[in-house]
């Protein structure tokens, strides 16, 4: 009986601790990173230009996500994007 217990609050401490570091690993790849300047176009017309905070995700779809640096909110832009890292 106290090995089911002792095992299942060891089972338990590694289950909390795993989402932690989902958690974190998750938070890291959105907020981490280093800042990038972005420009987007549609059909040869500037549909976005301004700066992420830090990481920029792609998708298969062609969209880019980010943290815009001017209003500090989870940005989705679609179209021809360039994306430059400063050195």
């Amino acid at each position: 009986m106290r090995l089911a217990v002792a095992a299942s609050i060891l089972f338990a401490t590694v289950a909390a601790g795993a989402c932690t570091d989902s958690k974190r690993a998750s938070r890291d790849a959105t907020w981490g990173d280093k800042p990038a300047d972005i420009v987007c176009w549609s059909y040869g017309t500037q549909t976005f230009a301004g700066r992420s905070t830090g990481k920029v995700e792609y998708d298969e779809g062609g969209r880019i996500s980010f943290v815009d640096a001017a209003n500090g909110r989870y940005t989705t832009v679609e179209g021809d994007c360039r994306v430059t890292y400063s050195r």
